[in-house]
Parts: C-alpha cells; structure tokens; sequence
C-alpha cells in the first residue's frame, strides 16, 4: 500500500491504470473526494480549474461499478457538448488504460436520437451528457433510470442556474432515492451550494483552499484602449505574443463569427465556437485546435467549462466576463498540467474598474501594460 491512491482506496487495476496515464499521486480534490465517493457519500466538491476533478469522480465510479452487469449505473450530466465528449473520452482511456471493462456512451442535444438509441442498447455503465437529451431518452424508456446508482454534476454551478436546474432536477427525480449524487465545479457560489445540500442527503463538502482557487502559474495582465481599438490592439498582442495555443473570448455568438473572419481576412489562422454552431462545426473546431491546425480559437464562454486543451499558452479576453466567476474559467484554460500561462484582456477606461474588482474578489493582481515596437511590457 504504498502508492497514495491505494492509500485512499482504489484497486491494483486502477492505479495501474493511471501510472500508465502518467499519474502517480492524487491531486488534493482526489485525495479528499475519493474515499468519500467510494464510501457512497454525497459529495460536493470545489477546486480549481486544472485540478482533477473529472477523474474525482470517475475514479469512484470505475471502482464501484460492477462491469459484469450489463446495465446503466452512473450518469454525468455536463453543461456543454465538448465536456461532455471530454469527460467520455477520459472514461474510454482509463477503461483502455486499466483493463477494466466499464463503458460509457456520449449523449448530447442536436444529433440524431435513432443513432443514439441504437447505441443505448449495448447498456453503457456510464452515460454523460446533457441534462435534456438524457431526460427525453428516460421518458420514452431508452435509458434505465431505475438502475442508476450514481448521479455527477460536472460544472455543478452550471448545472443547478435558472436556466439548467428544472430539467436537473427532473433527471434525478427518474433515480431511485438511495442513490448517489455528486456535484463538481471549479466555483460554488452560495445560491447553488444551497439547492445542491436540497438535493442531496448530508453532503460532504470538500473545499480545495481558497488560496489555491487561482492557479499561480498563470500571469494576468491588461492592456487600455478605446473600444473601437479593440481588434487592432489584439492583433498586435498575437503578433507579439506569437501564442502556441490561444483562445479569444468574446461574450456574443454573432460577434465571435464576425471577429473570426476579421482575424482570417488578416492570415492569422483562427478558428470559432460558440453556442449556437452546429454539432459538425464545434467538434470540427475543437479537433483542429486540439491537433494545431488552428493556433486561435474565438470562443463564448461555453469554451472555458471544463475543457482541458493541451498546451494553451494564452487567452485574450476581447469581452470582460458578464459574470465575474466566468474570468477564472476562461483563465484556468492555461497554465495546465505545471506550465506558465498567461491571461491578456484588453479593456476600455470603465472595464478597469471591472478588473479591480475581479483583483479584489480573487486575490490575484492583474498588471497594465503596454505594447511598444512589438513587444509587451508591464507599466
């Protein structure tokens, strides 16, 4: 019992598995989640973006699912279509990695439901997804509520907004009551910690500390310019800055195409997503970044939950986050995995204020600077 995750209660298979992942020592929300999740307590886990957390709960499942049933025992509801995928393809590899035979399926909005059934009949153990996609498949019967034992809520704030929470709550009204629920995000604000405690019974809530909310690695800085200087004083810092990976974030869908096709028009090799492109359009942009077939990605804030891209050395934010929680998202797509990052935003003489606050509420300082003859230094 010498490796640490054999210490907090994972199998030979698993470690294993892991150490040939690269892993050899849980992260704090692992260490303190695991035992937990694998007693079948209810937990409600925070730590920061970067920190773990999928494999906080997967790890669990994987230990707790009995994969000689050919039947559905655990659900991960995501709030977007690229976690989603993201969270699956961690699942296959820990499957592949382990030798432990637990499947899991994708199940998203905005894609043929006929392919989906035909797959659904192979009883995955694991099903992640979108919260009204899966609901639709449990009313016609197509996905077995009643043997689900573990229910995750990844980006757990996400999930339990006014926008989100009524079909949330209808999707684990369909388990039985005995079952597990789990909740993971990188920020837990109180109105959603609260509903989460309503639906849970006597959580166990695990707090990464608040110092190490912002990654350390990642620098944050700001350049000042009028609004409509915006795109030129971006151009410079991609120029400058010559990022290996970089994602542009911009609050509005219409405004993302727009800037997209400014930046191409100017051979700098950029690719969009956003909310209401196509299945085909998103999963062929986040391929060709992932792969370095594209260098920009001009995203909305659905880019920056949960996504864990390789290799990010940038991000550029056009648009201030309408939600101040929303900048350490998009700033936790860099500085992964030990390496330095650095969060650029370019902001209007009124966005300062906004940025000062942001200083204050996460503890982090966010320096001026300035581009001169084509290099970036702090004021």
């Amino acid at each position: 019992m010498n490796n640490k995750f054999e210490k907090i209660g994972l199998g030979e298979e698993l470690v294993g598995g892991l150490k040939l992942m690269g892993i050899t020592e849980p992260t704090e929300i692992q260490e303190k989640a695991i035992p937990w999740a694998l007693a079948n307590k209810d937990v409600i886990g925070q730590s920061q973006t970067g920190s773990g957390k999928t494999l906080a709960y997967l790890l669990p499942l994987f230990a707790r699912i009995d994969s000689s049933k050919r039947e559905m025992q655990a659900i991960v509801l995501a709030p977007t279509h690229e976690l989603a995928m993201q969270i699956d393809k961690t699942a296959k590899l820990l499957s592949e990695k382990s030798g432990i035979p637990v499947t899991s399926i994708a199940i998203i909005g905005e894609v043929n439901v006929k392919k989906q059934v035909e797959k659904l009949r192979e009883k995955p153990h694991i099903i992640v997804g979108s919260a009204g996609r899966i609901l639709e498949l449990i009313k016609i019967k197509k996905i077995s509520a009643h043997t689900v034992k573990t229910i995750v809520l990844d980006e757990g704030d996400k999930l339990l907004n006014e926008k989100n929470i009524t079909v949330v709550k209808a999707v684990i009204k369909t388990t039985l009551r005995d079952r597990q629920l789990m909740m993971f995000s990188a920020t837990v604000t109180e109105k959603a910690l609260g509903t989460a405690r309503e639906l849970m019974k006597e959580p166990e809530v695990i707090k990464v500390k608040e110092e190490n909310l912002v990654n350390p690695d990642i620098e944050h800085i700001y350049l000042q310019c009028e609004q409509r200087d915006k795109i030129e004083v971006l151009r410079k810092l991609i120029a400058s800055t010559n990022p290996a990976k970089g994602i542009i974030f911009i609050n509005k869908s219409d405004d993302i195409q727009i800037m997209t096709a400014k930046l191409q028009f100017h051979n700098i090799n950029a690719q969009s997503i956003f909310g209401t492109a196509s299945k085909e359009d998103r999963k062929n942009a986040m391929e060709g970044f992932r792969s370095g077939k594209y260098k920009l990605l001009v995203a909305s804030d659905l880019a920056a939950r949960g996504l864990d891209i390789a290799g990010v050395s940038h991000i550029f934010n056009l648009d201030l986050p309408e939600d101040h929680k929303e900048y350490l998202h998009r700033a936790g797509r860099t500085g992964r995995q030990g390496l330095a990052g650095t969060c650029i935003s370019i902001v209007t003489e009124k966005e300062v204020a906004v940025l000062r606050k942001m200083e204050r509420e996460f503890i982090i300082e966010i320096s001026p600077a300035k581009i001169y003859k084509g290099v970036i230094s702090k004021l």
